[in-house]
């Protein structure tokens, strides 16, 4: 089927964007204006919808305008702008951060349990649906702007990539697929968004790329959003005189961004006025994080104000009660943001591992030290023992790798920024700076042309048309992880002694898609007709294994997902252990598939991550 669009979704954890280009044309990506309630009374196209989902009151059911494609049957809840300011004073009406809860192995993501710790009797929502309701709400202003704009189109004529962080694991990756389909977008190409920022540098850069990096660089992607920050390497290679982009190595999905900036700033305020006599109540401290976010952009755009006032308001109920006033100033900023976040640290400080206690809160695994500084450091640290891991990655990086103070890493030869915090200059350069004290005297360049918020979108759609077309520059990249089935081990028992659980590589990281390996030398016992339990694996620093390395010790991976399953006998046998045989499969679309082959009967079975948690 000829196709008209390449559409490119950015299903972001603070914001979403959508952005989309012709197929029949050389015209520039464009970003789609996404109508949303941007007030109680007031319907308006904006470029970003913030990834917020308000439940709504069976009053604001009634009173709240309708999207023009609601046909004045309002939804049980609103999207966007006013979803998040006004459910930011009625917290427990307020869904957010849904895409973390969605890689969240302790939870099952198909229940509903957000909006997180509320009280609220009657509906809430899974992450899973959040997701769901996101895209949905993303395709219909795009149905609604071409039926404006008389256009003739059908989204089965289009080709979509919706763009995920390099660390979601394979169950998150299934869901935001199954996501996409439910919502209406089809079978959608799933990208990483680090990948995606790339791409939108190469397109706007033009052929001059090539002359911005050269053979021997490695470029770190690094992107820090509102709520979180994630890492990705790209190595520049040279082959039959063409350069070649590797993506080699990616980071933990860390809970820290832009967001925790606002609130460490709003809690200083608090502090130093509730230290004046002045107190502080919950809805005050809402707009106090609010107004600690304006004067933040405010005071980093603009480095001849030193300061930016803030009034809230007063909750007396006296006409003449007072509206409490502060200020920000840039000494404040700069000693939170800068100092707190972002301070100049030698390679070796990593993040602090806090002792865990034996009664913890439930709830998202929130990076347990702010320092993004430290952060970076590990993923420099770990990303070298990846390369480590596989000789075949190690000319990759031959001229870019480091030791100081007895610790090895990797030494990125050129930056480029991503996401919104990025925006503030002051930022930028403080980040550039850390790196260059990483790099010694070896020079460090930032790739020039970024745009901040909407790069991943962009690049999404540039990805999406060359797909479509079938040219155009692609990044070597495959999976993030190395993917490991548990595997029980064949030994004596021993009494007092619990035999320790094996892994079983099934999936090498570096995978592409479209790629399928099988063990065909191997067998494995597989027992039928009673429930097994399968437990799967992942690792992002051991690139060196290959399809049928076992790991004597299943602890030293990250457990992702369990499957508790009754597999069929084979026909005309009683339950029993039988010989199979492996094989791994990555989809065009980017899921995993694993399959397990009786031979003698010609049976299979299809093993399917689990997407719920455990």
């Amino acid at each position: 089927m000829h196709k008209q669009y390449a559409i490119g979704i950015d299903l972001g954890t603070s914001n979403s964007v959508l952005a989309i280009t012709p197929l029949d044309s050389d015209e520039p990506v464009q970003i789609l204006p996404i109508m949303q309630l941007v007030s109680a009374q007031t319907i308006d196209s904006k470029t970003i919808l913030p990834s917020a989902l308000y439940l709504c009151t069976d009053q604001e059911h009634r009173q709240l305008p309708p999207l023009p494609w609601q046909e004045d049957q309002p939804a049980q809840e609103v999207i966007g702008r006013f979803a998040s300011e006004h459910g930011a004073l009625l917290p427990e009406r307020l869904v957010t951060s849904a895409k973390s809860w969605l890689c969240n192995s302790s939870i099952d993501p198909q229940q509903p349990l957000l909006p997180w710790k509320s009280s609220l009797e009657g509906r809430k929502v899974s992450p899973f649906e959040a997701q769901v309701l996101y895209l949905r709400h993303l395709r219909q202003a795009l149905l609604f702007h071409w039926q404006q704009q008389d256009i003739q189109a059908d989204l089965c004529q289009c080709e979509v990539t919706i763009t995920v962080p390099a660390s979601f694991d394979e169950v998150a990756r299934i869901l935001t697929a199954d996501a996409a389909e439910k919502a209406g977008w089809g079978e959608a190409t799933l990208l990483e968004e680090q990948q995606a920022a790339f791409y939108y540098w190469l397109e706007q850069s033009g052929d001059s790329w090539r002359q911005q990096v050269q053979p021997g660089d490695v470029i770190l992607v690094c992107d820090i959003g509102g709520g979180t920050a994630d890492f990705s390497l790209i190595a520049v290679t040279e082959q039959e005189g063409n350069l070649h982009l590797e993506r080699i190595s990616v980071g933990d999905h860390i809970l820290l961004g832009g967001d925790n900036m606002d609130l460490a700033l709003a809690y200083t305020l608090k502090a130093e006025m509730e230290s004046a006599g002045k107190n502080i109540d919950n809805g005050q401290l809402l707009s106090l994080i609010h107004s600690c976010r304006l004067g933040k952009e405010t005071l980093f755009a603009d480095d001849r104000l030193d300061r930016f006032p803030i009034s809230l308001p007063s909750r007396g109920s006296s006409l003449f009660a007072k509206t409490l006033t502060t200020q920000l100033t840039r000494q404040q900023l700069s000693a939170v943001v800068l100092e707190g976040f972002l301070p100049i640290t030698p390679i070796q400080q990593q993040p602090m591992k806090q002792p865990r206690s034996g009664l913890q809160e439930f709830g998202l695994n929130y990076a347990s030290d702010p320092v993004l500084s430290k952060h970076l450091a590990q993923f420099l640290v770990r990303s070298q023992m990846n390369v480590e891991s596989n000789a075949a990655l190690k000319p990759l990086v031959a001229g870019c790798q480091a030791q100081r103070d007895g610790v090895t890493f990797i030494r990125p030869s050129a930056v480029l920024f991503n996401g919104g915090i990025f925006k503030a200059a002051p930022i930028r350069q403080r980040v550039f700076e850390l790196l260059q004290g990483f790099n010694g005297d070896q020079p460090l360049r930032e790739l020039q042309g970024a745009h901040f918020d909407l790069a991943v979108a962009k690049g999404a759609a540039v990805y999406a048309r060359t797909l479509a077309r079938g040219e155009g520059i692609r990044i070597k990249a495959g999976t993030a992880r190395s993917y490991y089935i548990g595997l029980e081990s064949s030994m004596p028992a021993i009494p007092g002694f619990v035999q320790p659980l094996k892994a079983l590589c099934v999936v090498p990281q570096g995978m592409e898609e479209g790629s399928e390996f099988g063990l065909s030398d191997q067998e494995f016992g597989l027992m039928t007709g009673q429930p097994v339990e399968f437990r799967f694996f992942s690792s992002s620093i051991r690139a060196g294994d290959s399809v049928g390395t076992r790991i004597e010790d299943a602890g030293e991976l990250e457990e992702t997902s369990h499957l508790e399953i009754t597999l069929p006998p084979v026909a005309g046998q009683p339950p029993q252990l039988i010989p199979v045989k492996l094989h791994a499969r990555i989809t065009e679309l980017g899921t995993l598939e694993l399959w397990m082959q009786h031979d003698d009967s010609g049976q299979r079975w299809k093993i399917e991550f689990n997407v719920r948690g455990h």
